[in-house]
């Protein structure tokens, strides 16, 4: 197969929100430029990203798909990304490894939240953007709404590039800014014909293209100065102007076209070629030596030492694990060893692909700057680094997006818990958005995601994968246990069965630990410890024994005693926090105390003088922050109140309201569905602990009566 080398090489990938026409963009640009056959359709389940059976059977695109063509001598390589948020860490991924995005838009809607998220992680990550009005050809196309929308939200460096003849069904041809050229396209191939402006959209074209000038000459202060000078740009002067100004972020391009009828892909495919970087021009890739902070440089050359990073990891059927990388420098051969430098492992490429969809071509060497694939890597996965031995370096990991939805899993077979665990660390590596972690203190696995639908598919790609089954339901959550008052109790441990008894007791007095509070005047503090649970909060263990009511050797086992049911909790099994306990008084007998008897002493001492001190529930609060659109802000608002939170503030962000607020954990399961729901698909949110405050007393009653019952049941 052809080789290309680093110039010769363009990395694109397609976001925008659900529904924009990222997978029919990129089915019409592969049929333009002569890499398939015809224009797969996402109905019929025939595209070349979509091709997984819950992609097919959803009709949307679920992980990211890489693509590739030959335009004019250049390969571009494409990731066509899913727009449905719950996948959003696919989509930050696949951004981190391009080097120019198109960001797409519908014609009637314009901007929507995955526009927004989408150029948040261009932003994040430098890359050059593009925005591309789709549907051009549909109902009800409102262009000024979307250029006012692009301009109002992404600020003024905007620029219409190509811009529609005419909207709705008569779309048929673009307006060039750059050439002052019409170029018509006729039938579905994708490719067009130069006539000249008509004379009705000249004075407009004329107006947009002496707006892209100014920008242009804005980019760079020697064009500047040439600009005042001279009143224009000569056509070179403008070419690399642009150019350089695209890349640098400085100008982005506004194109339109319709991707269902093929309008507009080929003078797309024209400037990517012309105008877009190679991955040599977007400047040397930072990287760190292996096992230190030091911060080198590394080349996107050929002939350099070979630096690959992992951006994704699939499994696919007969094949096994698909390992998908871009090469930062050198190239990756066929049969090279290399070292895995996230983990040091070594590692040969037994194959080296270049991809299209489901479809893959071996090749016997990829450049610096290109994109593919390798399969069967022993320990290699996502975020990890490959290098040569003499060039040991590690690539800085994507960040993926923190999860804003939790379930518990539960086996619905028993005995199939190892091969549960293989499976989700499997899916975790493949997705690393997708995260499990196994709560100790509660006893459940959780996963998390993006939302319900991602931990859905995660769940059935485990049942038709690796053949296990499981149960989803809501997570018991990490409430505590505190005391408002004081108690004073005392408890006698007494047991007595033929031979060595059983005897301990213990007196105590009990109180919320707070940071330099004073101890009670009648007693006499001899002693005090103070624990950091594992679970927050502090138990403050004081010893006022006087006269030796009670051995030394004794004491540890009365606080053990504490930390056992401090552990498993009074009155909802929950851990409790924030306690003192100075232990003032006891008795021991002369043969049968012994630790056992004491532990247990102070065990049911504490849950006594517990029950005695005003106890309550405490939960976690989350500070979330919901993006919503305008008309939906008093429902979402109003939603947060009826979930028991408190509404911190609101911010616009362009069309979107950002609405903060602090609300109860146990309130928020399921949340980012409703949010969804309340905005017809078009309001996200996130979610991070905050802190831990009271619970109310009918939402407590209503824990401790659900825990009793559990018990009861068991």
């Amino acid at each position: 197969m052809k080789e290309y080398t680093t110039e010769q090489i363009r990395n694109v990938i397609l976001v925008g929100h659900g529904g924009a026409g990222k997978t029919s963009l990129s089915e019409a640009l592969l049929f333009t430029a002569g890499a398939s056959t015809r224009i797969g359709k996402i109905d019929e389940g025939s595209t070349h990203s979509d091709y997984r059976s819950d992609e097919i059977e959803r009709k949307i695109s679920i992980t990211t798909s890489l693509l590739h063509c030959e335009w004019r001598n250049v390969k571009i390589n494409f990731l066509d990304t899913p727009g449905y948020t719950d996948f959003t860490g696919e989509v930050k991924g696949a951004m981190r490894v391009a080097d120019t995005a198109i960001l797409l838009l519908k014609a009637f809607e314009g901007v929507e939240v995955g526009t927004e998220i989408a150029w948040g992680y261009a932003r994040e990550y430098n890359v050059p953007t593009i925005f591309l009005i789709n549907k051009v050809d549909g109902e009800h196309v409102d262009l000024p709404k979307v250029l006012k929308m692009v301009h109002d939200r992404f600020g003024g460096d905007a620029a219409v590039v190509e811009m529609p003849l005419a909207t709705g069904p008569n779309f048929t041809s673009v307006i060039d800014i750059p050439k002052m050229k019409t170029f018509v396209y006729q039938g579905d191939k994708g490719k067009y014909t130069e006539s000249e402006i008509p004379a009705d959209h000249l004075n407009e074209a004329e107006h947009w293209r002496q707006e892209l000038l100014e920008k242009v000459a804005e980019s760079d202060e020697k064009l500047l100065e040439k600009f005042f000078e001279n009143g224009t740009l000569t056509d070179d002067e403008f070419r690399a102007g642009f150019q350089n100004a695209f890349r640098e972020r400085k100008i982005f391009p506004i194109i339109s076209c319709s991707a269902t009828k093929n309008i507009g892909t080929g003078s797309l495919l024209d400037f990517l070629v012309d105008i877009t970087p190679n991955p040599a021009q977007r400047g040397h890739i930072k990287a760190h030596l292996t096992g230190t902070e030091k911060e080198v440089s590394i080349p996107t050359e050929a002939n350099a030492e070979p630096v690959g990073f992992v951006f994704k990891t699939v499994s696919e059927p007969h094949v096994g694990e698909l390992s998908f990388f871009k090469v930062y420098s050198g190239k990756f051969t066929h049969g090279s060893d290399l070292i895995n430098q996230s983990r040091s492992k070594s590692e040969r490429l037994s194959q080296v692909f270049v991809i299209n969809g489901k479809d893959r071509k071996e090749v016997g060497h990829l450049f610096a700057g290109d994109i593919g694939a390798v399969v069967k890597l022993k320990d290699t996965h996502t975020n990890n680094t490959l290098s040569s031995k003499a060039f040991s370096v590690v690539l800085p990991p994507i960040k993926f997006p923190d999860p804003v939805i939790s379930q518990a899993i539960i086996a619905k077979t028993k005995g199939d818990e190892d091969k549960i665990g293989n499976a989700l660390h499997r899916l975790h590596e493949e997705d690393p958005a997708f995260v499990v972690t196994h709560d100790p203190e509660l006893n459940q696995t959780l996963v998390s995601g993006q939302g319900e639908l991602h931990i859905t598919i995660m769940v059935k790609r485990m049942k038709e994968r690796y053949g296990v089954d499981v149960d989803i339901k809501e997570p018991r959550l990490p409430f505590r246990e505190r005391i408002r008052g004081t108690s004073r109790v005392s408890y006698r441990h007494k047991k007595q069965s033929g031979g060595a008894g059983q005897f301990g007791e213990v007196y105590f007095h009990m109180e919320q630990y707070r940071e330099g509070a004073p101890y009670p005047n009648d007693l006499s503090i001899r002693g005090k410890e103070l624990e950091d649970l594992p679970w927050g909060g502090k138990l403050e263990f004081v010893t006022a024994i006087v006269g030796g009511a009670i051995d030394a050797k004794f004491v540890p086992a009365v606080k053990k005693g504490i930390m056992d049911i401090m552990t498993s909790g009074v009155i909802a099994g929950y851990p409790v926090a924030d306690v003192r306990v100075i232990l003032h008084d006891g008795k021991m007998h002369p043969v049968d105390s012994n630790e056992n008897a004491f532990k247990t002493a102070g065990r049911m001492a504490f849950k006594e003088g517990f029950l005695q001190a005003k106890p309550v529930l405490f939960e976690p609060i989350y500070e979330i922050e919901v993006a919503v659109p305008e008309e939906n802000m008093g429902d979402v608002m109003g939603d947060i109140s009826g979930r028991r939170g408190k509404i911190l503030g609101m911010d616009s962000n362009g069309s979107y309201q950002i609405v903060k607020a602090q609300v109860p954990l146990k309130e928020l399961y399921r949340y980012s569905t409703t949010v969804r729901s309340m905005t017809q698909g078009r309001g996200i949110h996130k979610q991070k602990f905050s802190h831990y405050e009271e619970m109310p007393r009918e939402t407590m009653e209503k824990v401790i009566a659900e825990a009793k019952h559990k018990v009861e049941e068991e």
